[in-house]
């Protein structure tokens, strides 16, 4: 877990890390939810001369923000935590509660690489793949909460199974695991991961290079689902393989640019916050529920 205090202007003025505790069970996990953020405030009371005004929370997996309930999160084991109100109760403060990728995207497209950008799409390439649809300084949550999912829109029909119950979802193929099990498989190598795959395309590696191209071609296809679908005026991509940097935009964008037709081909960027990007999201969210408090 990563959290920070977050000024006004978007600045962390702390930051702390802490892990989850998973193993000891979704009751738990919670639990270290709630003393993490009480540590965090009696840091600010402490350090900084002040109490933390509001919350903001982004978590992973099924999300209700409008109810602030946490619906489920298979890597954590919850189901139906009311997060918002547990953490209200903790801290005596409004919360904001969001999913981790979309809060993360609504930082990039205000302070980030999207700044300025009236129409972005925020995708990160981690253990899986998701986005955050950015319109006109929010991120667009779809009619259930799962807007975005873009990992799972079927790349190759008789690719891998995914764990959603399809085959050939994009996640399979392009995302920082799928890129990991690849080379791993390629290499013979099973302590090898993606960025020992990048590392090996740079010095010229046949076989990284076959595995870095079949990801990048799986990845592009799945880009420009998204682009025909949503018109994007900017592509930010993040995540662990975003860092290795023109390994991945240089045939990424060529890949993306091959395959439209009638699109247009929009801005495509890393992302530039790296992995501050949830802190600083979720301190958006805190601040812009005063807003919204002090407007009403």
């Amino acid at each position: 877990m990563k959290a920070a205090l977050v000024g006004t202007d978007g600045t962390l003025l702390h930051e702390a890390r802490r892990a989850t505790g998973r193993e000891r069970g979704a009751d738990a996990v919670v639990e270290t939810i709630l003393a993490f953020a009480a540590d965090l405030r009696a840091h600010g009371e402490e350090h900084l001369g002040e109490s933390a005004v509001a919350a903001g929370v982004a978590v992973p997996g099924i999300v209700d923000a409008e109810k602030g309930i946490a619906v489920y999160a298979a890597n954590l084991g919850w189901r139906d935590v009311p997060l918002r109100a547990l953490l209200e109760t903790r801290l005596g403060v409004p919360v904001a509660l969001g999913h981790d990728v979309r809060t993360g995207g609504l930082a990039e497209g205000r302070i980030g690489a999207g700044r300025g950008a009236d129409r972005f799409l925020f995708v990160p390439l981690g253990t899986g793949i998701a986005g955050a649809i950015g319109i006109a300084g929010a991120i667009e949550a779809g009619a259930h909460g799962d807007a975005g999912e873009i990992g799972h829109i079927v790349v190759r029909p008789d690719g891998p199974d995914c764990s959603c119950g399809q085959r050939g979802c994009l996640e399979t193929l392009a995302s920082a695991a799928a890129v990991t099990r690849a080379w791993a498989a390629a290499s013979g190598d099973h302590g090898a991961d993606a960025a020992d795959c990048a590392k090996a395309v740079e010095s010229g590696d046949p076989a990284a290079v076959r595995v870095w191209q079949d990801a990048v071609d799986a990845l592009s296809a799945g880009l420009v689902t998204a682009l025909t679908l949503l018109d994007p005026g900017t592509l930010i991509i993040g995540g662990g393989l975003a860092e290795a940097g023109e390994t991945l935009f240089t045939p990424l964008r060529a890949a993306v640019e091959e395959r439209i037709t009638f699109q247009k081909l929009p801005h495509i960027v890393p992302a530039a916050l790296g992995d501050t990007a949830g802190c600083l999201g979720a301190g958006l969210l805190a601040w812009d529920l005063l807003s919204t408090e002090v407007s009403a």
